[in-house]
């Protein structure tokens, strides 16, 4: 394969079990998988490396053309052919488990159903374990199935089409009759019992249940607004970015996908970002979904035990901090965008605005009715005296610019608003803290951002102290509750922000000049919704939705957001499919309902956002 078999990354679909994920092209092939985790190495990477990545295809022999949908309210994708000879579709998803029977640890199903005419199918597989460094021996079992063994794992594939050895891989070809189906899965074991999940009817059960789970979960979202479809697929994306274990929310399922054409801006997103924190709980738990937001704060303030009272900027799923950043020279890289990166050397970086999302996590959900226990009150008071102790120093910032620290405006804010979070649980009985001192140290920032993070002369916000550069981060001030969305210096930070960042309904994150090593990135995801945020605050409805609409436009054909957005072509880059850019859009289309109901004089729905 050449570089140009490269699909864009908007044609990959995301399936999963909220453990691990998978993405599937448009033309039926599984080229991202890792087991048995989100950060564990790839079996399938040729969305990195098109000869050493391996990959899982299934399609049809002749020219095709394709269309796709995910099953109403669900995670299981349907890909429909139709070739010369008739049509057929492939249905792909991970099964939830749902009962007591034994289960492979892990487990994909496929199945291959005729819907009319005789369409021929074909059956590639070539799995290449630990991110491709070795072609493995894929041994037969007969009747159950083919075994590629590696390092203790096990993995299976058991298949009611026919599969014979094509040099060290498997293929198979087979001409169906309508209505005729057969299934294949891939399962994996790690210490533990091997099982050979049966075909057929039970494999029928699978999917059954696995569309009434979805559609069970789904139900729960309270949304009713005019997009709802969006909202719905939104939260559907994170639910399975949620590692069901630990509660977690990853940023993205992938690795090293540019964030410009052949750029190396290549980052592992497979971990948690504290980051997305305030945001990612009240997203869930505003959708009616207060379960998954108790259990992503619990794995929050779990994890950040390990490094208390500092915080760490991201973390593994299971609260891990030792995610040290390795080049996989080996790897070609997406369309040639190398270096191919695991691990993240975030992980060093000092980036004051965590403390902001954690307080603000914790009292979202304390306002909630939800109990904070004493082990977490003492960990939030912890938080609150080190923002006091370290609020003044220089930090890497939201963006994680890899270069010398600076005063950057957004962080000096969200230190305010740990603070601003923890007296509020302080006056509310919620925890035991140096009042008289936090508010001391509140007061002091509010004074330094209004006075250094003020640019007069440009009737602005800025995103460093006494410096004139931009940053979309500062649309959130309105939101936190520092300023009113129609103050005048507000208003000017908006107007300032669109002119010199924005192109159509698109926004990038920052100015040039902001991270040299990254100057020439795309639209940024979230910032185009936060601007959305901004204007339904500030009482602008038809602009918010007008923005709003453009932006939903610029979904893949499933409702999946890439982290950036090519404003001329549309083309997605970066890390796919990004968490952060969909809590952005359930952000947005919250407060653009909330704004709605203020203007119809609904205070109750307007007090949602």
């Amino acid at each position: 394969m050449s570089e140009a078999a490269f699909p864009p990354i908007g044609d990959y679909a995301l399936i999963g079990d909220s453990r691990s994920s998978a993405l599937v092209s448009r033309a039926g092939a599984i080229e991202w998988l890792c087991w048995p985790d989100y950060a564990s190495p790839s079996v399938f990477a040729a969305i990195l490396d098109r000869e050493r990545g391996g990959a899982f295809s299934i399609g049809s022999a002749s020219q095709a053309r394709t269309s796709r949908r995910y099953l109403d309210d669900t995670a299981i994708l349907e890909t429909l052919f139709t070739t010369a000879d008739g049509r057929f579709r492939l249905v792909d998803f991970m099964p939830i488990p749902t009962d007591r029977t034994l289960q492979p640890q892990r487990e994909i199903l496929r199945l291959v159903e005729a819907l009319d005419g005789t369409p021929e199918v074909d059956v590639h597989y070539r799995p290449r374990p630990d991110y491709g460094r070795k072609a493995p021996r894929i041994a037969s079992r007969g009747r159950l199935g083919w075994l590629v063994e590696h390092r203790g794992q096990t993995f299976r594939l058991t298949s009611d089409i026919p599969l014979e050895r094509n040099g060290g891989d498997l293929s198979g070809r087979i001409r169906l009759m309508t209505g005729e189906r057969r299934w294949l899965t891939l399962t994996h074991v790690c210490a533990d019992v091997g099982i050979v999940p049966p075909h057929g009817a039970e494999a029928d059960r699978k999917l059954t249940a696995t569309a009434e789970w979805w559609r069970h979960w789904t139900g729960h979202c309270t949304y009713r607004g005019p997009d709802a479809a969006m909202v719905r697929r939104s939260v559907i994306t994170l639910k399975l970015l949620a590692h069901i274990l630990s509660g977690a929310v990853i940023a993205a399922p992938t690795t090293s996908l540019p964030e410009v054409e052949g750029g190396s801006s290549n980052w592992d997103y497979r971990y948690c970002w504290l980051r997305d924190a305030s945001l990612t709980l009240r997203a869930f738990a505003d959708l009616g979904f207060i379960d998954e937001g108790a259990a992503f704060l619990r794995w929050l303030l779990l994890a950040s035990a390990r490094t208390h009272p500092e915080l760490q900027v991201l973390y593994d799923v299971y609260g891990r901090t030792r995610l040290h950043e390795v080049e996989l020279d080996h790897l070609s890289g997406y369309r040639g965008a190398r270096p191919v990166r695991v691990g993240n050397a975030a992980e060093t970086q000092l980036q004051l605005d965590v403390y902001g999302q954690v307080a603000t996590a914790a009292a979202d959900f304390a306002m909630r009715d939800q109990v904070v226990d004493s082990h977490e009150r003492r960990l939030l008071t912890g938080f609150g005296d080190v923002v006091c102790r370290r609020w003044c120093e220089p930090d890497n910032g939201i963006w994680e610019v890899r270069g010398g620290r600076r005063h950057h405006t957004f962080s000096k804010l969200m230190c305010w608003v740990a603070l601003d979070a923890l007296l509020r649980l302080y006056e509310d009985g919620a925890i035991a803290v140096d009042a008289a001192r936090f508010a001391s140290v509140r007061d002091e920032i509010r004074e330094t951002i209004e006075t250094r993070g003020f640019d007069s002369e440009l009737g602005s916000f800025v995103g460093v102290l006494d410096e004139k550069l931009l940053d979309s981060a500062l649309l959130l001030m309105p939101r936190y509750g520092f300023i009113a969305a129609d103050d005048p210096r507000m208003t000017g930070t908006y107007r300032h922000l669109v002119e010199k960042l924005g192109s159509g309904g698109f926004l990038r994150r920052y100015c040039a000049a902001f991270d040299p090593m990254n100057a020439s990135e795309h639209a940024f995801g979230i910032v185009g919704f936060w601007a959305v945020d901004y204007l339904a605050r500030a009482g602008r409805i038809d602009e918010a939705e007008s923005r709003f609409q453009a932006l939903l436009g610029e979904a893949n054909d499933l409702g999946l957001f890439a982290e950036e957005t090519d404003a001329g072509t549309g083309q997605l880059f970066g890390n796919f499919p990004q968490a952060f850019t969909h809590v952005g859009l359930i952000s947005a289309a919250l407060a653009l309902e909330a704004a709605r109901a203020r203007a119809h004089g609904d205070t109750r729905r307007s007090a949602i956002a």
